[in-house]
């Protein structure tokens, strides 16, 4: 047999051109290839070598990226058992996927380095795998993996998981901030969400991640102020009162809103707070500010960040709605608009 001969009976044509030419000891053994021949056919001068243990790779030279995050995948897959579950079952643990900056290049950030230049590929597994990092291949351990992202055809932890895992291994402050801000920038996601996964992953406590984050706020408030601009004059709405604050005549300040209609009485709040799980969901600052002037009477419309990106013209008709509706309702108290 040499090594153009076919591996076995099974075809391989059903697989894709990178599939096939990277394989698990297991597979290959499938295909009618045993494990002394494996070995043979990489050893000195052989026509393939081994990658990871256990993953070969059926040519020679350098593997190519999509070779390199595929047999990473193939590793965390097929190596290493399932810890038992109660009464000595292996419950069928969530498929591995890529994340970190490997994740983040397949995302097209442009802030992080290009596959081929990685020395590590970050894989996501549970932490009920009994399996360790090998050659390239990095595990990132979790208790509850998201639903991974297929992304040219990979399956890829969310933006805001990579980006968490990958920042847990950066101290470069330059680069955190580059790729928090293109994350919101790039309309990948926004930013509370992004803060809540830092939050989980306790990376708040660095110095140069609360710099960042800092940062990443401001530029995502900004970016919800601009779409809300927007939002505004394409659906042709009243132009109301910008970034002002309230007050009652003579008494107490009632906090600031993103918009005010004074006509109608309806204030919106852009709501870019980043969620808190120590925080009473039922019973927040934001609620209180709520209540409070929807006792005065003025409707306040909460618009999270996310639809002023994804669904504009659902805002639109709820902001046109409210401004209906203020003309079946008792006036609302005479409030103290004041720029902000």
């Amino acid at each position: 047999m040499n090594h153009d001969t076919p591996l076995s009976p099974l075809p391989l044509r059903h697989l894709s051109h990178v599939h096939r030419r990277v394989l698990t000891v297991r597979q290959l053994r499938e295909h009618g290839v045993p494990a002394a021949e494996t070995a043979a056919r990489c050893r000195p001068g052989g026509p393939w070598q081994q990658l990871l243990p256990g993953v070969y790779l059926l040519h020679q030279g350098p593997p190519t990226s999509e070779e390199r995050l595929h047999a990473a995948l193939l590793y965390a897959r097929h190596r290493g058992p399932t810890v038992p579950g109660q009464g000595g079952t292996q419950p069928s643990a969530p498929e591995p996927m890529i994340t970190g900056l490997a994740a983040l290049a397949l995302y097209g950030f442009t802030a992080a380095p290009p596959l081929l230049s990685l020395e590590r590929i970050e894989v996501l597994v549970t932490r009920s795998r009994r399996l360790r990092s090998a050659g390239f291949t990095q595990l990132v351990r979790g208790a509850d993996l998201p639903l991974p992202q297929v992304v040219t055809g990979v399956p890829t932890a969310p933006v805001q998981r990579a980006l968490a895992d990958a920042v847990a291994g950066l101290t470069d402050a330059c680069l955190v901030r580059r790729l928090l801000a293109e994350a919101v920038r790039g309309g990948h996601c926004e930013a509370p969400a992004v803060v809540r996964e830092l939050s989980r992953a306790r990376l708040l406590h660095r110095p140069h991640v609360v710099d960042a984050v800092d940062t990443l706020l401001a530029e995502g408030r900004a970016l919800a102020e601009q779409r809300l601009y927007g939002m505004v004059r394409a659906h042709g709405l009243p132009d109301p009162f910008w970034n002002v604050d309230l007050r009652l005549p003579g008494g107490p300040h009632l906090g600031g809103v993103d918009a005010y209609w004074p006509e109608h009485g309806v204030a919106l709040e852009i709501d870019t707070r980043a969620p808190r799980p120590t925080v009473d969901p039922v019973n927040t600052p934001y609620d209180e500010h709520r209540e409070a002037l929807e006792q005065l009477g003025i409707t306040v419309v909460r618009c999270l960040p996310r639809l002023l990106r994804d669904a504009p013209e659902q805002l639109a008709t709820v902001v046109r709605t409210a401004l209906m509706a203020a003309l079946d309702r008792e006036p609302q108290a005479y409030v103290v608009v004041l720029p902000r």
